[in-house]
């Protein structure tokens, strides 16, 4: 027996990326899902277009733009599965990707979280994402183990990990029952970090499965000078260590991003000449002593 998986993917200006993703879903061999596609309020037309261009899927439109976490609860609050895929838009999938996960999962219950082993979809057969090391308390970050390796077979075991990737991952209805949903204060970046970080509390693992496998259309270089992407990754960065990490390690981590990170990072930008990051950078720091 099959258990229900629903499938949630969130579009933001991108339909025909979108409809990439879709038509690829329309192939898998998985034989029961139901597909849900938010619209995060995109100013740009299109989503409009897909609904009749794929009648099984359940579409719902956003008036205003919830981000990653917002976006994703606005379908969970209407889905049915015993677990739910969320997939970014950008990415597309063999036929076969979603038994090993949910098969992964059915034999432990254990397990909250999975997620499958995601390639860039414009490399040669170059790996994202891996299975993740832990978060460093005193810098925030973490690593994706894998990345811009070659998949020649040293990333086919799977096993736990520390972390999930926000690309895909099937998330079992037990842990939203039991700690929640994503959190939407996020917005963008580090949400399903945090996610994560609050099921294992709870008592789940989480897994890296090795015999599923997606591509990713995101570039190896993408977003690096986005004042967007450099305010976020700083506010929820020194967020994600507030709330996940407490005591003294805590305390030596938030001191360590005001002291060291936050004015070596604002000097070397401003160095480039790259006010405009400097200050996304400065700014999403500010963020967080007004948001206590």
């Amino acid at each position: 027996m099959h258990p229900l998986v629903s499938i949630i993917t969130v579009n933001y200006n991108q339909p025909q990326v979108t409809a990439e993703l879709l038509r690829t879903l329309r192939a898998i061999t998985y034989p029961k899902v139901e597909v849900w596609v938010v619209d995060n309020a995109s100013p740009q037309p299109g989503f409009d277009a897909l609904i009749p261009l794929f009648p099984e899927v359940h579409f719902l439109k956003s008036e205003v733009n919830l981000g990653f976490a917002g976006g994703n609860n606005l379908a969970v609050k209407q889905a049915q599965g015993k677990y739910l895929l969320f997939i970014n838009n950008d990415t597309e999938v063999p036929p076969g990707f979603l038994e090993p996960l949910v098969a992964r999962m059915e034999a432990d219950p254990g397990i909250g979280m999975v997620s499958p082993k995601i390639k860039y979809f414009y490399e040669d057969n170059l790996i994202q994402y891996a299975g993740s090391t832990e978060i460093n308390p005193l810098t925030g970050r973490n690593r994706a183990i894998g990345q811009r390796e070659k998949d020649d077979g040293r990333f086919d075991q799977s096993g736990p990990t520390a972390y999930i990737h926000g690309a895909a991952m099937l998330v079992s209805r037990a842990v939203i029952e039991k700690v929640g949903l994503m959190d939407d204060i996020f917005f963008l970046y580090y949400e399903e970090l945090d996610w994560c970080a609050r099921a294992q509390r709870a008592g789940f693992a989480v897994w890296y499965v090795a015999e599923s496998e997606i591509l990713h259309k995101e570039s190896v270089s993408t977003g690096r000078e986005s004042t967007l992407k450099t305010y976020y990754l700083t506010r929820n960065r020194l967020l994600f260590m507030r709330r996940n990490f407490r005591g003294l390690v805590g305390w030596v981590g938030i001191l360590f991003f005001w002291l060291v990170a936050l004015p070596k990072n604002i000097v070397m930008l401003s160095l480039k000449r790259r006010f405009d990051l400097a200050n996304a950078f400065w700014k999403g720091g500010i963020w967080n002593l007004k948001h206590r």
